[in-house]
């Protein structure tokens, strides 16, 4: 009863595969695929254009998945660890080490002043929008703002409705298609209703904030979910309303981000 109040405050405050070792794309295709399908929504006419001819007339929509290909290729290993910041219960965000070879909020912010810059040619300019769309994102996405001793989720084994999971994959995949059989512009439409005042208000603070934020609400996934937890339909219903706010956080705070950038 403990661990589900927690939880519960926990989203009040802040409003897999079989078992393996290596990291896992945040979200799932569905879920960057929704966050990129909000960002559209509100940029800006000119941050829209720049964007266009930046990407050749593809949405980001389009790219918002690339990278976690493209992250598995011998070109684009150096990216590897860019998908996360995770932080062990002994440490907090501001001690923890940070990863020589760059972690999520690193990655973003070094997108967003190349972007700034007026340095790129067009070329290096779509590899940092493609890179940027799917960092915001994974920075939304509670296991990749978890723990440094299981691997974000990775080897905190549950069963969801019966079958073996890691606590990553359920919270990038399981959950977003068990909660709606909705397809990504589907999601958009029933979760993009904030208004102007929400907006503004999920606007604020700067990828740091949004990691911290994150990783709160990883640290109540974990009380929420034991190892050896078998979790089925209450644990979807409760899960749900995290998924739907971080989803639509994503996608609000990358247009932002895109509006800043191009408008």
């Amino acid at each position: 009863m403990k661990s589900q109040k927690t939880f519960l405050l926990m989203l009040a405050v802040c409003t897999g595969m079989v078992a393996g070792t290596a990291k896992a794309g945040a979200w799932g295709q569905k879920g960057h695929d929704v966050t990129c399908s909000i960002a559209e929504r509100h940029l800006t006419k000119k941050a829209a254009k720049e964007i266009d001819r930046i990407l050749d007339g593809k949405s980001i929509v389009y790219w918002a998945n690339w990278m976690d290909n493209a992250s598995h290729t011998s070109e684009f290993a150096y990216t590897k660890t860019w998908h996360y910041k995770d932080i062990d219960p002994d440490e907090t965000y501001e001690t923890a080490e940070l990863c020589e070879s760059g972690d999520v909020v690193t990655a973003i912010n070094a997108q967003v002043a190349a972007l700034k810059s007026g340095e790129l040619n067009k070329d290096a300019e779509a590899l940092a929008l493609k890179m940027l769309v799917h960092l915001v994102g994974d920075v939304h996405c509670p296991m990749h703002a978890a723990r440094k001793y299981d691997k974000g989720g990775n080897t905190w084994q549950v069963q969801f409705f019966d079958k073996g999971k890691n606590l990553h994959a359920i919270w990038d995949t399981d959950i977003v298609e068990a909660a709606h059989k909705w397809t990504y512009t589907e999601w958009a439409d029933q979760i993009d209703i904030a208004g102007r005042a929400g907006i503004r208000l999920i606007s604020q603070g700067t990828p740091d904030d949004w990691c911290k934020e994150t990783h709160e609400i990883a640290e109540a996934v974990y009380e929420k979910t034991p190892v050896g937890s078998k979790l089925s339909y209450d644990y979807v219903t409760e899960s749900t309303p995290v998924v739907e706010q971080q989803l639509l956080r994503g996608g609000i705070r990358l247009a932002a981000i895109l509006n800043e950038i191009f408008d």
